[in-house]
């Protein structure tokens, strides 16, 4: 493999696979701008982003074998094991005092996340999210886009647990009615 040839995806992933160097390195090259994004955008603190960056990828490396193309993308799933080690680390002991709860104005978007063009299949469903009353859009972020649960999401908010259930489904349905027009 030569280093300043680009890999397609489908390549990439079978050389990690085989444990090759130099597709971990394309694999950097490629998307750790992005994955940095998104774990300093949960975390806000670059320091401990770039530690958590270096954890993310160990976890790749050790779990490259359970990635299936048939599930998703290869950027989706680096994303998401970001994202879980980001939070993994909020939800840890000590830092959980640190978790700042996002507000409808500071959500999640996934064009402000993404610092490199990296090539995906984005549907737009953040812009989907914040076309909804706050209310709702808070629930959403909350539990799809930092991954609270449903109790967290109601200690947090100090609402009753059947009022985040509530909001969760409306917004839910309400987002399925804005995808279907």
């Amino acid at each position: 493999m030569n280093p300043n040839t680009t890999l397609s995806e489908e390549e990439l992933i079978d050389g990690l696979q085989a444990r090759s160097h130099q597709a971990f390195a394309s694999l950097y090259d490629h998307y750790s701008s992005a994955m940095l994004g998104v774990i300093n955008t949960i975390v806000n603190d670059m320091d401990e982003a770039e530690n958590l960056l270096q954890d993310a990828f160990i976890k790749i490396w050790n779990n490259i074998h359970r990635y299936d193309s048939n599930k998703g993308r290869l950027f989706t799933w680096l994303i998401t094991i970001c994202r879980n080690t980001a939070l993994n680390f909020l939800r840890s002991g000590e830092n959980t005092a640190k978790t700042k709860i996002p507000d409808a104005e500071n959500g999640v978007s996934t064009e402000e996340l993404i610092a490199a063009p990296v090539p995906t299949d984005h549907i737009g469903i953040d812009k989907l999210v914040c076309k909804l009353d706050d209310k709702h859009k808070t629930v959403i972020n909350l539990i799809y886009f930092w991954g609270y649960t449903q109790q967290e999401v109601a200690e947090k908010l100090n609402l009753p647990l059947g009022t985040v259930k509530t909001r969760t489904r409306m917004a839910l349905q309400l987002l399925k009615e804005q995808l279907k027009n």
